[in-house]
């Protein structure tokens, strides 16, 4: 059985589909076994590509406000894991960055969740998280969002925290007035 240091050794290296990423593979992913909460998003962008930490960017700011946690807390991969959908940037399509790469999840998802035992949240990011972890029936992120206590208190799918979804906020005060608070308590609960 592989550790996990030996794992995440591993994905580092990985070149799957190297010759679809037109900026190269840097994979970014923190996973440490005593993490309490897992943040499933959808792949790095640009800026993530470049620092190579994950969320170092203003959609981050937004989730750690989301999350009540400053980026200390944040970054503390003893407390919380941050593993995409996909490893590496993917490149920007005419509406933003691409979908995470297909190779990724089947490659190294199952492997990697398994090797995270004590995860008692996880927040689900977006549409590609969301088919991921929430199985069934696809459903539009603000249907699945909406629908956050079905998967109460283990998993709560979110939209993605980006800038460029203003206007989906602006249309759905409800998550700032209802989600909101159950995440802030639910990530202190647990931190």
């Amino acid at each position: 059985m592989t550790s996990l240091k030996a794992l995440l050794e591993e994905i580092g290296a990985c070149r799957i589909c190297e010759a679809h990423l037109p900026h190269g593979p840097r994979p970014v992913v923190r996973a440490d076994r005593r993490a309490t909460i897992l943040i499933v998003g959808q792949a790095p962008g640009r800026r993530v590509h470049e620092s190579g930490i994950p969320f170092d960017d203003p959609s981050g700011d937004r989730l750690r406000d989301w999350m009540g946690v400053d980026r200390d807390t944040f970054y503390d991969v003893r407390r919380v894991a941050i593993v995409p959908m996909g490893f590496c940037f993917p490149g920007t399509g005419t509406s933003g960055d691409l979908p995470p790469r297909e190779e990724c999840a089947p490659a190294w998802r199952e492997p990697l969740l398994a090797k995270l035992p004590n995860v008692q949240l996880t927040l689900v990011i977006g549409q590609y998280a969301q088919a991921y972890h929430l199985p069934g029936k696809r459903r539009p992120v603000t249907e699945v969002v909406r629908g956050w206590k079905e998967h109460w208190p283990d998993v709560i799918p979110l939209p993605h925290p980006s800038p460029r979804n203003i206007r989906w906020f602006t249309k759905n005060p409800w998550f700032e007035a209802e989600v909101l608070p159950a995440v802030r308590k639910r990530v202190a609960a647990l931190l």
